[in-house]
């Protein structure tokens, strides 16, 4: 339907941005805290978040304090994070038809990134080393293939190009510690936005990592699930201590069947796949929503907003940690070792590990809803 393709007009979106706070926001209305001060050099959360009724993402600290608010025209995603330049791309969930730049710190106005008529945002990007070029998971709809979108954010963030992904459906793209390999996770899943969230091709879906030297665009490595896990659609993804690709998956059939829903990919191996106990694994209702390595990357963290659950993983071994219970927890983030911060649905802020949670700001009405993605700065 052709709403679906019509990309936000930029006017209105440049309008929207410019009633954003790109200053640092007041306190949070939630939390009741004053603002951490000038010589608090804690850690940085980026969320996506519906406020009273109202899309935009936020910039919180470790306390979940507001620091700064931009409202954006659609439910936002994830995020591209440039720490070296204190900067950030929020993604439209997709099928996104906008993306936004932003300083992190609100010294400057934000800036709209609009993709190719024929192509949306999958919700992800990454920034290569020294910040030059943003890479976005995209759809080229029209072929029925995923690509890489490059962007130059020295000039405007102009889109100069893009390289195969190596797959239908790319979701999260990861850069390695050799800042020029990145990984995607190719969930097989084909749309179109004429058909909403219609999934076209269930029957013969092909999940898998795909390495690609971004330099050359050359496909340098690629892995598939077994083919009695083609429906296990590979999402998200995180980097542990070792380099290894940890990843999540969300189940496209039936409802019944409980295939395992967390794997690693250590780079000339196959994927290997953790189910976890049989009540974890049926708790996590098929759906993996969100990938985190704590900050030591020794521990794995996987939500699953439809289980009420977040589940730990040690990275050496692949062995469950066990289980917190977060009602419609989706967002996971490094906080501290063998710590993560996790936001919900519900409005939750909250401190997780395999030993304890502490609720920093506890589910209330009136919180903001956090979306599905939580991302630390730096």
């Amino acid at each position: 339907m052709a709403a679906h393709l019509t990309p936000i007009g930029r006017r209105t979106f440049l309008a929207l941005l410019a009633s954003a706070c790109v200053a640092p926001a007041g306190p949070s209305m939630s939390s009741g805290n004053s603002l951490p001060s000038t010589e608090d050099d804690g850690p940085l959360f980026l969320g996506a978040r519906l406020n009273s009724g109202s899309h935009e993402v936020a910039v919180i600290d470790e306390h979940g304090r507001d620091l700064l608010v931009l409202p954006v025209p659609a439910r936002g995603h994830s995020f591209a994070i440039d720490s070296a330049r204190r900067r950030a791309v929020a993604f439209g969930r997709a099928p996104g038809r906008f993306a936004v730049a932003f300083d992190i710190d609100g010294g400057s106005a934000p800036h709209a990134i609009a993709p190719p008529a024929d192509r949306h945002f999958f919700g992800h990007g990454a920034f290569t080393p020294g910040g030059r070029l943003l890479l976005a998971t995209e759809n080229d709809f029209g072929a029925g293939q995923g690509v890489v979108g490059i962007y130059d954010a020295g000039k405007g963030f102009a889109r100069i190009g893009e390289i195969a992904s190596g797959g239908i459906g790319p979701h999260e793209a990861v850069l390695l510690g050799d800042g020029k390999t990145l990984c995607v996770a190719n969930g097989g899943i084909l749309t179109h936005p004429d058909y909403g969230g219609q999934k076209l091709n269930l029957d013969t879906m092909q999940p898998g990592l795909a390495y690609i030297d971004v330099e050359t665009g050359d496909l340098t490595d690629q892995v598939f699930l077994a083919p009695e896990l083609s429906r296990l659609s590979i999402r998200h993804l995180a980097i542990d201590a070792l380099g290894t690709i940890w990843f999540g998956c969300q189940y496209q059939g039936e409802p019944a069947q409980r295939p395992p829903l967390v794997g690693r990919h250590r780079r000339g191996r196959e994927p290997e796949l953790f189910a976890g106990p049989d009540e974890t694994l049926k708790a996590m209702n098929n759906y993996v929503g969100s990938v985190a390595v704590d900050a030591s990357g020794e521990i794995v963290a996987t939500s699953s907003p439809r289980g009420g659950l977040v589940a730990f993983w040690d990275a050496a071994t692949g062995r469950h940690l066990g289980n917190r219970e977060l009602a419609d927890g989706c967002g996971v983030a490094p906080l501290e070792r063998h710590h993560v911060l996790a936001t919900s649905g519900r409005g939750a802020v909250t401190d997780l590990s395999p030993g304890a949670t502490g609720l920093l700001l506890p589910p209330a009405p009136g919180r903001p809803a956090w979306d599905n993605h939580l991302r630390r700065m730096g």
